[in-house]
Order: C-alpha cells, then structure tokens, then sequence
C-alpha cells in the first residue's frame, strides 16, 4: 500500500494514499499522536458515522479493538469496517472486556490503541470502566464521541431531550432453575417513578446472544404482562413510541397506544421504546406529524 506523509518533525503522521485527501488540511500536532488509549464512538448504523477524528485515530494506532455486544452497528460487519478503515480490527468478547480487560490494555503502554465503540464512547458504564482501569495502570486516555441513540430517540420523535428520567433495560423473561418463569418487574417500576415526576422513559431493549435482539413488540408484551400481575395502572392506555433502525437510511417511528404497537410492524433491529408522560403542546404535535400517533393526544396539553 502507497503511503502518503504529511507534516514537519513536529507534526509527522502517515496517512493511507486513499484516504489522505481527506487529511490534507488538517494542521494537528505532535500531542494527538504520543501513546495513549482512544476510545472512539462509532456512530449508529454503518462504517460510514465514524467522525473524521475517530477515522484519523485509527489509521494512527497501532492497534485497534471493538465490542459489539453493548450496542452492534445493524448496517455493516468486520469486513466493512476494515475495508474503510484500511486497519485490522480485533473484535472482543463481553469475557474480554469486563474480565480480561488488562490482557489488552497493556497494549496502550507503548503503542496507540483505539477502542470502537457503537454509539458514543461513554454511555456504558462498562467502557468508564475500561477508562479507570486505564487510569489505575498509568495509561492516558481520550474520547472521540460518536452520534448517540440518546439524542436520536430525540431528534426522531420529536420528543424534548431535558424532560427524560432514568432510562431502563427490559431483559429477555428466563426460566429459572426452578422452573418459574421470570420477568423483571424494574422497567415497569423506572416508568411509573418517572411518570409520576413529568418525565419521559427511554427503555432499551435486550440484546442477548441466544435469545437475539429484543423487538418493541416483545416489550410491549412484557411490559403488559407486569401491568396484568401488577395491576397498578401505569400501562393502560398509555402512549407509547417505537423507534427501529434508528441512523439508517430508513428508521422506523411509530407512537400509539402500547396495546396497539404490540401487533405493529417495525421491521429488523435494533429497536428502542420510549414512554412518555405527561406532554408538551409540540411533543404532541411532533408525535402526531413525525410518528403517525392518534390525534386525539392533542387534546387537553399544555
């Protein structure tokens, strides 16, 4: 592969040819390159929400790793990604990032590493882990941030970004080693606490490597399933927001009531509920005109 050079002693970095027109005019100095570990967000859906500066920190590292089993870009694959990024990848596995997280950090010691990540690079609690754990071993850090699933649930529904609470998991139900099937009750009770406070609940669905990608109409289920042992009242006739895809040429967003979506088509994954409460005049204006919710949720909003 040709390479192309650019800058003075201070300044050095080498670029890939196809990709150094990109660079050209990009005056960085000497600091962004010296041995650290870059945490790098890679966006929502494809190769292609990788920012300029996460892009230049990979064709400077040494060596560059990536989990997919927080959150997994649904429009690409390794192949894609290396192929862009003229660089080898290595792919981690849950063991390896949350119980032999050192056997590769110790790259950082004395070369670049860049760590990829879907979405942005902190909203994991397991990646401000990996940053500490850095810390705690002498490694510097830096984070390159990538779009977020936060802001675009957002920007989608039309939903105001200060008015969400504490966000939420469903897990998939498990039979347990008794034989009693379990159902977490914890995202019925996050959305009633926030209900009760005027905020919104993004519930991010599961991801689990057996049972797949949870859809909104599993949610939907479970979340009525609680409701039925439960009886408390939080999900009857409440509205609620489907959001699949989200970063793809063609997201899919639908708001109704949950007894509705749960038959509602939303296509492949990744899928992603919102549960809003009370509403803003243009929340509800913007459900009803973005994602085709009843239009009888105009009636008596502030």
């Amino acid at each position: 592969m040709k390479l192309t050079v650019y800058g003075s002693i201070n300044t050095f970095r080498v670029i890939p040819l196809s990709l150094s027109h990109m660079f050209k005019n990009f005056n960085i100095q000497a600091d962004f390159y010296h041995i650290m570990l870059d945490f790098v967000g890679l966006g929502l859906f494809d190769e292609k929400d990788i920012s300029l500066k996460g892009l230049e920190k990979i064709h400077n590292a040494d060596k560059v790793y990536v989990e997919f089993y927080t959150s997994i870009l649904m429009g690409t694959d390794l192949e894609k990604m290396e192929q862009l990024y003229e660089k080898k990848i290595t792919l981690l596995s849950r063991e390896d990032v949350e119980q032999h997280a050192e056997d590769w950090l110790v790259d950082a010691k004395d070369r670049n590493v860049v760590f990829l990540t879907g979405g942005d690079t902190m909203v994991s609690t397991t990646h401000v882990d990996l940053r500490l754990r850095a810390a705690d071993m002498g490694i510097e850090t830096t984070l390159i941030h990538g779009a977020s699933i936060a802001s675009a649930i957002c920007g989608l529904s039309g939903l105001q970004n200060y008015r969400f609470g504490k966000s939420v998991t469903i897990p998939h139900p498990y039979v347990s080693s008794r034989g009693v099937r379990v159902v977490s009750q914890t995202p019925y009770d996050t959305i009633k606490k926030n209900i009760e406070a005027g905020l919104h609940t993004a519930v991010f669905l599961d991801i689990d490597k057996d049972k797949g990608y949870m859809t909104v109409n599993q949610a939907m289920e479970i979340l009525l399933e609680v409701e039925g042992k439960l009886g408390e009242g939080v999900m009857n006739d409440r509205l609620a927001v489907g959001i699949a895809r989200a970063g793809s040429p063609s997201p899919v967003v639908k708001a109704d009531y949950v007894e509705a979506l749960r038959n509602y088509d939303f296509g492949g994954p990744l899928h992603i509920v919102v549960i809003p409460a009370e509403l803003h005049f243009v929340e509800a204006e913007a459900l009803v005109k973005l994602a085709g919710a009843p239009e009888e949720i105009l009636e008596n909003v502030d």
